[in-house]
């Protein structure tokens, strides 16, 4: 590795090892060896696409995170018959897989801290509260017509913040 390259790779795994490894343990079944396996990979996976790497395309994260899920999802496929239950033991308890979902939330999480004070207040009243745009206005303190602005713009600048990180709308 030439001394740009390992810099490159220090660089990414300070930024985003943390957070991507928490992301997987929860993925692999709270195996923090099997997390941080894939947590190599995936920064092993990057290393290799130097175009991914490229800053001007956005963020590097939600392509990272969506590397790391492939590869547990692969390791599960491929270790299945291992886990499989013999038919006489009883029905399996169907489970929802919420790994986009938590993808996702992450992800318009991080694209939220993008924006300014006032717009997060504004969704956060509207859209994670439920309220109206009357109760927003009185739960802030401003008139109604003000807190209509407000996401409107908020709703714009969160949909450029994702299109910065890669994230198509």
């Amino acid at each position: 590795m030439t001394s740009r390259d390992e810099l490159l790779v220090r660089t990414l795994y300070s930024e985003h090892a943390t957070a991507l490894w928490s992301f997987v343990v929860p993925l692999v079944g709270g195996d923090r060896v099997r997390a941080q396996d894939v947590v190599q990979e995936t920064m092993l996976r990057a290393w290799r696409r130097p175009d991914v790497l490229d800053q001007a395309n956005g963020s590097v994260r939600p392509w990272l995170f969506t590397v790391a899920r492939n590869i547990v999802v692969d390791e599960w496929r491929r270790h299945r018959t291992d886990r499989d239950v013999p038919l006489d033991s009883g029905a399996e308890t169907a489970v929802e897989d919420r790994t986009d979902q938590v993808l996702d939330s992450w992800i318009v999480g991080d694209a939220l801290t993008h924006l300014t004070a006032d717009h997060r207040a504004v969704l956060d009243q509207c859209y994670y509260q439920g309220r109206t745009t009357a109760e927003a206005a009185r739960a802030l303190g401003i008139p109604e017509g003000t807190v209509k602005s407000r996401a409107h713009y908020a709703l714009r600048a969160l949909r450029l913040a994702l299109q910065e990180m890669g994230v198509t709308a």
